[in-house]
């Protein structure tokens, strides 16, 4: 059982990917990591409207306020990830100023109802420069996800996420490339924490137990955008040799039209997923792709929630050699790696394990070991002690 409500310490999370309604197939993770601070925290989290979202909602314990920006017809900015949206349509870029107005009265109009003692921004920009701004000297953990500290160059830009970072009690990060990047910014060494998002287990769990994995099933899970390699990938089905029982691509963006149109009838591409959906898809995969590539703009990935879903289901993995992956997956071993970009290499070990069912076996019962140190409730741990140290 909780603890009273009325005792229990008030933690303010913003951000700007949050689901309109649970398993929607938005990503979840900051929602999934909001429900296990709840234990220990009156948990509000502050967001933008979205398409099909409600002003305000309860999601278990969690209080949801969302903020509107801009007038409901054209209101489309956060819908997604904002920088691939901007690069989409150049006209989104009149939605910015409005969007971080009312971000900024949104939190501290939420400050002044809640009284929070503690702050949770997800993403150096918007919602750590927005936070830095206007909370004051409410104590606030930082949490950067790769597209924030990679891209956003401008030097106008790199002095505010500066500020954020020096400013803040802690900042985590997804991988140890990261937190180099984030030392360049002027962060302490104390104040930086590898704590990558977390797999809410529960689901993939009761579809591995139902599903049955299908031999040469070939599953993508990603936003479709450049930073994901889905196009590699469609380079990489090319050139293999073995042909795969199915290719499945689950994700939606701004070149799922493009991608679509190229793959033909050979691959489904099924769009996002709600949780459970989701889960299913990666029961019934035996290998799985994450050819993550570098994106003109300079964003790349951290460590990708899909990737740890992924080998929590037992999947055998194959995934570009970038940071923050190999973190986690050694060649060989727990997966396979491949130079991003690398279409080539890409069919080899797609061709290897299509034709070495055994030893996708053997690397996706490793996989999941590996895992099972990222679930939800361990990645909490480290944000509840990073949480009261702030409040310290």
């Amino acid at each position: 059982m909780n603890p009273d409500p009325a005792v229990r310490p008030t933690l303010l999370v913003a951000a700007s990917t949050f689901p309109a309604e649970p398993g929607d197939g938005t990503p979840g993770f900051v929602l999934d990591l909001a429900l296990a601070l709840a234990d220990e925290y009156r948990v509000v989290v502050v967001a933008p409207m979205t398409r099909g979202a409600r002003a305000h909602q309860r999601i278990g314990d969690v209080e949801v306020r969302r903020y509107g920006y801009f007038p409901a017809r054209w209101r489309d900015l956060a819908d997604g990830a904002i920088v691939d949206n901007l690069k989409a349509d150049r006209t989104r870029w009149l939605q910015v100023p409005f969007f971080f107005g009312a971000m900024a009265a949104a939190l501290v109009r939420e400050q002044r109802r809640s009284r929070p003692d503690v702050a949770l921004l997800h993403w150096i920009i918007p919602q750590g420069a927005v936070g830095r701004l206007v909370l004051g000297r409410l104590p606030r953990v930082v949490t950067t996800l790769g597209g924030d500290l990679y891209a956003l160059r401008h030097p106008v830009l790199q002095a505010v996420k500066r500020s954020v970072v020096r400013s803040a009690a802690s900042v985590t990060c997804m991988s140890t490339d990261m937190a180099r990047e984030l030392a360049a910014l002027g962060a302490r060494p104390d104040q930086v924490h590898v704590v990558p998002m977390g797999v809410d287990e529960a689901p993939i769990a009761a579809a591995t137990a139902h599903e049955t994995r299908v031999a040469g099933r070939v599953l993508f899970v990603g936003r479709l955008v450049e930073k994901k390699g889905a196009v590699v990938l469609l380079d990489a089905l090319e050139r293999v040799t073995v042909a795969p029982t199915e290719v499945v691509v689950v994700g939606d963006g701004p070149l799922r039209g493009p991608l679509e149109a190229r793959a033909g009838s050979g691959v489904s591409f099924l769009g996002a997923r709600g949780k459970d959906a989701l889960a299913a898809e990666y029961a019934r995969a035996s290998i799985a792709l994450y050819p993550s590539v570098p994106a003109a703009n300079g964003d790349r990935d951290g460590l990708p929630v899909a990737l740890l879903e992924a080998m929590s289901a037992g999947c055998a993995v194959i995934a570009s050699a970038v940071p923050g992956i190999v973190d986690v997956v050694e060649d060989g071993v727990n997966g396979l790696l491949v130079e991003p970009g690398d279409a080539v290499a890409l069919a080899a070990a797609i061709d290897r394990l299509l034709a070495d069912p055994d030893l996708a076996l053997r690397l996706g019962r490793a996989a999941a070991e590996t895992a099972s140190a990222y679930s939800v409730d361990a990645v909490a741990d480290r944000y509840r002690t990073l949480l009261r140290a702030a409040r310290g």
